[in-house]
């Protein structure tokens, strides 16, 4: 990883008013090989925030402005239910593994754990004084990481919704976090331009990630945990080695911030998102 292999931009961009516009590309040539539009019957009142897919891929699930999260059948594009309770907006989203569970994170600073089948709420996580970044189950479903604005991650226990663990040492907002795929590592990237590796197991932090020179609003593993990848507003983004905290590369090319980035299923490719409305694959 560390060349860039393809670049993809989207000339004209549809509006979000009858569903969610997606496109194809060819990995290799960063060309558009089709085109769709996941059409819904009942929108949102507000604008979308985020989506996730279940692991099935049988439902998508939608968070938006107007504080309620929806359901969605993939296969004929209805609303299945909705899910309502939050007095802020849904900033995030995400399935546990099984697809039984989905967590709903909001600017409210709580997190509500629904049944996916019912749309029952299950659990409310009260702890955050601030808005709700990210919220996610570990891989075996047991824990739930959240971050907030309040500069902390807080660590919840799935089965019974009682927090576990607040890890602290960030001087700005958090803005993204992640586990490893085995559940033993968590990532958490801040406003204050660094990024901390916890362990899940004793909670301490084993490593600080310094040099990037911008807030850094996405983090994610590798598939095989030695390796973590960062974006930032400073228009580039970082590889690091996630036992030490050393980069290992820093990859240069977007005019703009960048706003999301992630490893392929193998981890020897990366892409970049960002505001320069490009995204670009590095190998």
């Amino acid at each position: 990883v560390g060349k860039q292999a393809a670049s993809f931009q989207e000339e004209d961009s549809e509006g979000l008013n009858l569903g969610i516009t997606g496109h194809t590309y060819v990995a290799e040539s960063g060309k558009v090989i089709a085109s769709g539009k996941f059409s819904v019957y009942n929108e949102h009142f507000e604008t979308l925030v985020c989506l996730s897919f279940n692991p099935q891929s049988t439902l998508v699930a939608t968070g938006s402005m107007d504080t309620t999260a929806k359901l969605w059948n993939i296969q004929n594009g209805e609303e299945v239910c909705t899910l309502r309770g939050h007095s802020g907006e849904v900033i995030s989203l995400s399935f546990n593994t099984s697809g039984d569970r989905i967590i709903t994170g909001s600017f409210d600073h709580t997190v509500v754990v629904w049944d996916a089948d019912t749309g029952r709420k299950v659990h409310i996580l009260i702890g955050h004084c601030a808005e709700i970044s990210s919220a996610l189950f570990n891989w075996d479903c047991s824990l739930i990481l959240t971050g907030s604005m309040d500069k902390t991650c807080m660590l919840w226990d799935a089965t019974n919704g009682k927090c576990v663990a607040t890890l602290t040492g960030h001087d700005d907002e958090i803005l993204d976090s992640c586990f490893d795929y085995t559940g033993k590592l968590i990532a958490t990237a801040s406003a204050d331009g660094t990024a901390r590796i916890f362990s899940a197991a004793t909670r301490k932090c084993i490593a600080k990630l310094e040099g990037h020179e911008g807030e850094i609003s996405k983090i994610s593993f590798n598939p095989q945990g030695n390796r973590l990848l960062t974006g930032s507003s400073d228009k580039t983004a970082r590889i690091w080695d996630a036992q030490t905290g050393q980069c290992l590369q820093v990859l240069e090319g977007h005019t703009d911030e960048i706003f999301s980035c992630t490893f392929n299923y193998k981890g020897n490719i990366v892409i970049t998102g960002s505001k320069d409305n490009t995204c670009r694959i590095w190998r």
